[in-house]
């Protein structure tokens, strides 16, 4: 069998960006818990259930809504938004039984975050923040893609880019990503991991230069913060050669993207792969935020095959195989230990665990 990461299941992940969830009843699956999602039609809060009937386990998801309850699309059982049925059919009385989970679920940032764990231990202060996807002055694109692999192996990848430079050439891959070092930082208790590339001297590839307009050599520095076990942020600054941000932070030259996805393990050997572009320039520019759409959907779908490839190695090396890590993989290391504490502690970060 091959390696699997396990689920921390006292944790929130993401299960859809805000504009997925509206009146039409939308089905995920997270921690290989089948979910329907939809937004209640007096307070436009999301609501988040167990996507099966509890009579003979249609899926919820496959139903349609009357006001906030949902009726199933088979028999017609009823719930309303916190899972209860309040309706079978052909007798007055409901069992007592004939309830479906209800779910803590918060909307931060425009995302919709969901707590597959005890309910008693979800607090939606904890949920790590991206406001650069919802503030004023800033743009976002973005989308969501099906991986077919461990969301151990997106973790991977998303913490060390050297890959850009031979998986996404022709996109955001140069050669100087792959050889200009890292620096790694840990905060286990925080369950953060950061790790950053700075290049003084590097050349620009198409995805900056054709949406940015500038030419030639650049300066350009990657610093990732990943946030275990969901959100994962990257700070991309690009600027002509020779240009730095000034003592007060202003950098007239430069442009600031941030680069965000969420790792959410669908069920085991599947993940979602939500991923968002934010800029605060060009603002405006249809055409540009269509080509950072397109552009980075690209990238994604290149990694989409990548790791569907490397999930089906898995299991069949030979006897005795041993992994090699080198430098490039401090970060993912890193990960791999806290998303292991986690799970050890119930999915809750060390500095909480008394």
């Amino acid at each position: 069998m091959p390696h699997m990461t396990a689920f921390a299941r006292n944790q929130w992940y993401v299960v859809a960006h805000s504009h997925e969830v509206g009146r039409e009843l939308l089905g995920r699956t997270v921690l290989g818990e089948p979910l329907v999602l939809y937004r209640a039609e007096d307070d436009g809060r999301p609501v988040v259930l167990h996507d099966r009937c509890v009579h003979r386990r249609y899926p919820l998801s496959a139903s349609g809504l009357d006001g906030d309850r949902i009726v199933c699309g088979y028999h017609g059982f009823t719930y309303d938004r916190t899972g209860a049925c309040v309706y079978v059919p052909g007798q007055r009385r409901v069992p007592r039984t004939a309830r479906v989970a209800s779910y803590p679920v918060a909307e931060q940032d425009a995302l919709v975050w969901v707590w597959i764990g005890d309910p008693a231990r979800a607090d939606p202060g904890s949920i790590p923040r991206a406001p650069h996807l919802d503030s004023p002055g800033w743009v976002t694109v973005g989308g969501m893609e099906s991986v077919d692999a461990d969301y151990g192996l997106l973790v991977d990848n998303l913490l060390d880019l050297s890959h850009e430079t031979y998986l996404h050439g022709g996109h955001i891959g140069t050669p100087e990503v792959a050889e200009t070092p890292i620096t790694t930082e840990v905060d286990e208790g925080a369950g953060v991991v950061r790790v950053s590339r700075h290049m003084d001297d590097a050349e620009c590839p198409p995805f900056y230069a054709r949406s940015t307009g500038i030419g030639g050599r650049i300066t350009r520095w990657q610093d990732i913060e990943y946030h275990a076990p969901c959100l994962y942020l990257l700070h991309s600054r690009i600027a002509p050669v020779g240009v730095v941000p000034g003592p007060d932070g202003s950098d007239p030259h430069g442009f600031h993207t941030e680069i965000t996805y969420a790792v959410t393990p669908s069920a085991e050997g599947r993940v979602y792969d939500f991923w968002m572009v934010s800029r605060d320039w060009a603002t405006d520019d249809a055409e540009v935020g269509e080509f950072l759409r397109s552009s980075n959907r690209a990238v994604v779908l290149q990694d989409v095959d990548a790791l569907n490839l490397l999930q089906r190695t898995l299991g069949t090396e030979r006897t005795g195989y041993q992994e090699l890590s080198i430098n490039i993989d401090t970060g993912g290391l890193a990960a791999r230990r806290i998303l292991a504490r986690l799970v050890e502690e119930g999915g809750k970060p060390v500095e909480e665990v008394r």
